[in-house]
């Protein structure tokens, strides 16, 4: 084999270093699996980097905007390169969370409550009642995301916000964090994730020890079942392709079985041999040699 892939990692969002380790473990990962892999820190050279690369297929390890929004994607469609992970329209859709979840809600899987608004308008008043989430509606790695609950004193939304004037809230559930992941448009399995603070935030998504993960989610088998089945659902309704990531609330606080709410869904989860995606193709016995090769020979354009 001697197929050229063209990685793309990095970029300009808030996400570029997770793209980074991203973008190097799946570089590895190709070369293991026997391709000619060159590795581009995507700029605003990208076209022309690729032009004269020349690479027959392009590995999308872009997090955040620009290479996980639509952008990128639309440009690989123009240049007519393959690319791995979902088209323009799923990646847009996914990235833009009420986007997403009016799809969702359209479909019958469950969400949370919760609309758009404005810094101001929370500031100014509760959009809900407390507890309730507020986060950025177009960025992920759960950047900007803030519970604010009942005896907070300080505003919702500080000096500090850096996404701009649209906010997203929605009513806080309690319980769990689980993850499925789906390829192919097959459900791998659940993952519950677990934290000391109780909230799948920044860093522990990506500090040393931030998170334990358990393979497969100890949760009731009804519940098991319905999240494969509402994962590979929502993958099917964004018009996702290749591989990727539903994340959900699991309120079990009255009983088991519980109340499942999808909170998103990844188009471009993250790759690292320790991530969650790889965690759950190894638990159904595919390494990650295979997997990113995998991904490469399902690539294409305009799908």
């Amino acid at each position: 084999m001697n197929t050229h892939v063209a990685v793309l990692m990095g970029g300009r969002s808030a996400e570029r270093p997770v793209s980074l380790d991203t973008g190097a473990a799946c570089a590895v990962g190709l070369r293991a699996a026997g391709y000619r892999v060159s590795e581009i820190d995507a700029g605003p050279d990208l076209a022309q980097r690729l032009t004269e690369l020349k690479p027959e297929v392009v590995f999308n390890a872009l997090h955040g905007r620009w290479g996980e929004d639509g952008c990128v994607q639309g440009l690989l469609e123009f240049m007519g390169l393959p690319y791995t992970h979902s088209g323009v329209r799923a990646s847009a859709v996914a990235m833009h969370k009420p986007s997403a979840l009016a799809v969702f809600r359209a479909h019958g899987i469950p969400c949370a409550e919760g609309h758009l608004t404005t810094v101001a308008a929370v500031n100014a008043k509760d959009p809900l009642p407390r507890p309730y989430v507020v986060k950025p509606p177009g960025e992920g790695s759960t950047f900007g995301v803030r519970v604010v609950r009942g005896g907070d004193n300080n505003p919702p939304i500080g000096a500090d916000w850096q996404f701009g004037d649209a906010v997203l809230a929605e009513r806080f559930i309690p319980g769990r964090e689980l993850t499925v992941a789906v390829m192919d448009g097959r459900a791998l399995g659940v993952i519950e994730i677990r934290t000391d603070s109780g909230f799948y935030d920044y860093a522990a998504k990506y500090d040393t020890g931030g998170s334990q993960h358990l393979i497969p989610a100890p949760i009731h088998a009804e519940s098991y079942a319905q999240a494969l089945a509402l994962s590979e659902q929502a993958h099917i309704a964004l018009g996702c392709r290749g591989v990727s990531r539903a994340d959900f609330r699991y309120d079990d606080t009255n009983g088991e079985p519980g109340a499942l709410y999808m909170l998103e869904v990844n188009t471009q989860p993250g790759m690292t041999q320790t991530s969650l995606v790889p965690e759950l193709a190894a638990h159904c016995d595919i390494d990650f040699a295979a997997l990113v090769r995998w991904m490469v020979e399902d690539a294409g354009c305009a799908r």
